[in-house]
């Protein structure tokens, strides 16, 4: 059995060789730099929706944005949301042990879970980029598959520095928006087929247009 985490899974969709690399032979894409105010960020947001997921009340954003639920208490979540575990299910077909960690689980009055993605930015516009759709998605999929009840709508929570407000006493001011988004998962079961498939033959060709692959070849 394989374990294929939802950014493995990405990077198949991305480029199917650098898959093939990092999987059978742990040859890996050179790193980004740490995110290490994203993870703060992160964490601060978590820090607040445990507070009112203890107490079963809603967060004062899910009011603003009038959006029916409350973050989903169970004890499941720490484990959900921890990047070596997360919502995990055995895809028997493929063998892969398919895993995500998320960042927050609402439910709604239906019993429903919805997913939320936390997404920090400076850019002067936010937007909901595929990859992150399809981040959504896999979670939406792991919990569906795990036998819960699943929202077709998640949302993303985007904490956007203002900048407008300056640095005052070192405080960098943050404006936070939701933005909902109606997932569809019909993709995913082709998809973890096709990347059983490309572990299990010969090395892949190079994805037209990755640069990676453009360095490696270069670099020869």
């Amino acid at each position: 059995m394989a374990k294929l985490s939802r950014s493995k899974l990405e990077l198949f969709l991305d480029c199917p060789r650098c898959f093939w690399l990092d999987m059978n032979k742990g040859v890996k894409r050179p790193p980004p730099a740490p995110y290490t105010i994203n993870s703060s960020i992160d964490a601060l947001l978590k820090q607040e929706f445990d507070a009112h997921r203890e107490n079963g009340t809603a967060h004062y954003l899910i009011k603003k944005y009038n959006i029916e639920a409350i973050p989903y208490k169970c004890e499941q979540i720490d484990a959900w949301r921890h990047n070596f575990t997360g919502i995990q299910f055995k895809h028997k077909p493929t063998d892969f042990l398919v895993f995500g960690a998320v960042d927050d689980i609402w439910v709604n009055p239906q019993g429903e879970l919805i997913v939320v993605d936390y997404k920090s930015t400076g850019a002067k516009e936010y937007k909901i980029y595929d990859a992150y759709r399809r981040q959504m998605e896999v979670y939406q999929w792991l919990l569906a598959q795990n036998g819960y009840k699943v929202s077709g709508i998640g949302y993303f929570l985007f904490a956007k520095v203002n900048k407008s407000s300056g640095f005052a006493e070192g405080k960098l001011s943050f404006d936070l928006f939701i933005e909902p988004l109606k997932g569809d998962i019909r993709w995913i079961e082709n998809s973890l087929f096709d990347a059983r498939k490309a572990l299990d033959g010969e090395i892949p060709a190079p994805k037209q247009g990755c640069l990676y692959c453009q360095f490696s070849q270069a670099s020869r």
